[in-house]
Order: C-alpha cells, then sequence, then structure tokens
C-alpha cells in the first residue's frame, strides 16, 4: 500500500471509530513507521477546568500517534501499554501528534509519540509518550 492509499484507509477507519470521529481526527501525512495526526481544539468539548486541553484528549493524540504509526509497518494493531509525559498545559486551534516507530517485531511494535500544541502555527512540545503496540493475531 502506497501513503496515499494508507492515508485513505486510515481516514475510513477513524470515520467509523466513533470517539476519532467526534475529536475530527485527521492523518495530515503518514509513510511507513511514521504518522502525523491532528485533533482541533474545540473548547466546550475538550478544555479542562483551567481552560487547557484535557489530558485525555492528549492521550487520545498520543496513544493513536503511536498505534498508527505501528499499523503503518504491521498492520492491524491494538495498544497493550503507553506511558505519556505531560511537558506544559496544551492551549491552542489544534493538536498535533507525531508518531515513530521505534523497533518492530513480529508480535509488538515500540512506538514514541511527540504531542504538539499548534497556536497561530507554531508548535509547542506539550507531551511525549512511549507505547508498546501488538499485532492483532491472524492478521
Amino acid at each position: 500500500m502506497d501513503n496515499d492509499q494508507m492515508k485513505t484507509y486510515l481516514q475510513a477507519i477513524i470515520a467509523k471509530t466513533p470517539f476519532a470521529a467526534q475529536l475530527e481526527a485527521q492523518v495530515l501525512h503518514i509513510e511507513p513507521g511514521k504518522v502525523e495526526l491532528a485533533v482541533p481544539v474545540v473548547p466546550e468539548r475538550v478544555n479542562q477546568h483551567h481552560g487547557f486541553v484535557h489530558g485525555a484528549i492528549i492521550g487520545f493524540v498520543a496513544d493513536s500517534a503511536c498505534a498508527w504509526a505501528a499499523g503503518s509497518v504491521a498492520g492491524d494493531v491494538v495498544t497493550s501499554e503507553y506511558k505519556l509525559n505531560f511537558l506544559a498545559p496544551a492551549v491552542g486551534e489544534r493538536l498535533i501528534g507525531v508518531g515513530t516507530v521505534i523497533k518492530a517485531s513480529s508480535r509488538t511494535v515500540v512506538a514514541q509519540a511527540e504531542v504538539f500544541a499548534e497556536r497561530r502555527g507554531e508548535r509547542k512540545l506539550v507531551a511525549v509518550a512511549l507505547a508498546t503496540i501488538a499485532k492483532v493475531e491472524g492478521k
């Protein structure tokens, strides 16, 4: 599958995944072992009481960036675990997740993600994640 086909396939999965669709997740770029995605910041839906993007939304972006990067080299996958470090409050118009595969084996993929808050075209690193992603058996 080439990059455009991978992007189309992943957008179709997003469209039928209720939470991802509700957050309006969008694939910006995908290639084997790397993905970049965006989620618009809609204050009434994603902000916490201090006005920052809620950690659960940042977690979604980090997890998705890792899993989608893993899926680009391993096919159908699910997250086994991830560790998320919040580095700064997320404030901006959208969140950007950049996922990269570190190592792929026959059963698992280790991936990392950087999550940025984009404000007026400038990106600020707000979180990093490390994840173990499992290949779905029989796929």
